[in-house]
């Protein structure tokens, strides 16, 4: 077998692409989408149709241009949402707006909106994740929205504080990042990284340690990926969302994976506390430059991004 069937035993495969054309070639058992993904996927010619689709269904409606533009991103989202989960048997991930990262309240009416949209699609709430990152508020939204059956996937997870705070609410899914992490260690320090002491890598293992010691519920999924060797050194992480350009790596290396996480006989990690206030949440996200940075860093980029789907809109509106 080829490294990514290989990888399949272990760990849940899942595709890191808005592109349902990547989709179609590596069949992942989940996808997940984010607004840097939608941009690059909407500006590939093939997709035309669907934007204009968006554009001809909202153009005349009656509300403010802002307004029709965001009410087009959504839909956007849920047309190309519903081809990709005609190809893949599992879950879609689809992300909120970043803008409200902060505002629990608006999030949480944010992901009904979408689960709407789905839903009047005859796409089931039971097949979407919906991305929330992974600042306090976004956790507590989370942790409503569960009461209302709608599963949901913490993003932009760069300490073990939101690993936490998320365990113990009982959410669905994590997202923790890892060449993001690398990035920002490679920038700050100079040192050479390799699998063994990639902080991204152990990040992920550390809390990979401390959900199975603890026997929490919540599903690990590793993301942001800048080698085939980060991969798979985390083989057999709950799931792993990988690129096409890594999907096809691995596809194309016959050589023997080694399984790099293993929940036998794990000991107590000691790690971390097994709960979290939301003071202590804040101060540990506040010692850690690192976290601080890229999480704020990574809301940035998809409200930028967000905002650029949006314009793309308005323009159309305008013609």
């Amino acid at each position: 077998m080829n490294k990514l069937e290989q990888l399949k035993e272990y760990s849940v495969v899942v595709g890191d692409t808005g592109n349902i054309d990547e989709i179609k070639k590596h069949r992942p058992q989940d996808a997940t989408t984010n607004p840097s993904l939608l941009l690059q996927a909407i500006s590939l010619p093939q997709y035309d149709y669907i934007f204009q689709e968006v554009v001809a269904d909202v153009k005349n409606c009656n509300l403010s241009s802002e307004k029709k533009a965001k009410l087009a991103v959504t839909k956007l989202i849920v047309l190309l949402g519903k081809q990709i989960l005609a190809i893949i048997p599992g879950y879609l991930s689809t992300e909120v707006d970043a803008r409200l990262s902060f505002d629990t309240k608006k999030t949480i009416a944010e992901a009904k909106l979408i689960i709407e949209e789905y839903e009047k699609n005859s796409i089931s709430r039971d097949r979407i994740l919906i991305k929330i990152a992974g600042t306090w508020e976004g956790i507590r939204a989370a942790e409503i929205l569960k009461k209302d059956g709608i599963k949901t996937n913490i993003t932009l997870l760069f300490h073990i504080a939101q690993a936490v705070a998320a365990a113990q609410a009982g959410i669905f899914l994590i997202s923790p990042f890892v060449g993001r992490i690398l990035d920002w260690y490679k920038k700050n320090q100079a040192k050479e990284y390799t699998s063994q002491n990639d902080p991204g890598v152990i990040s992920v293992k550390n809390i990979y340690k401390y959900y199975k010691y603890h026997q929490h519920k919540t599903i690990i999924m590793a993301a942001s990926f800048r080698s085939q060797e980060q991969i798979e050194a985390l083989a057999g992480c709950d799931r792993l969302t990988i690129s096409p350009f890594f999907l096809s790596s691995l596809k194309q290396d016959e050589a023997k994976l080694v399984r790099g996480l293993n929940s036998d006989n794990i000991k107590n990690p000691q790690i971390y506390e097994n709960t979290i206030s939301e003071s202590n949440f804040r101060l540990a996200m506040n010692d850690s430059p690192m976290a601080t940075e890229k999480l704020a860093e990574g809301i940035r980029i998809f409200t930028k991004d967000q905002a650029s789907i949006e314009q793309l809109f308005l323009n159309s509106f305008a013609n």
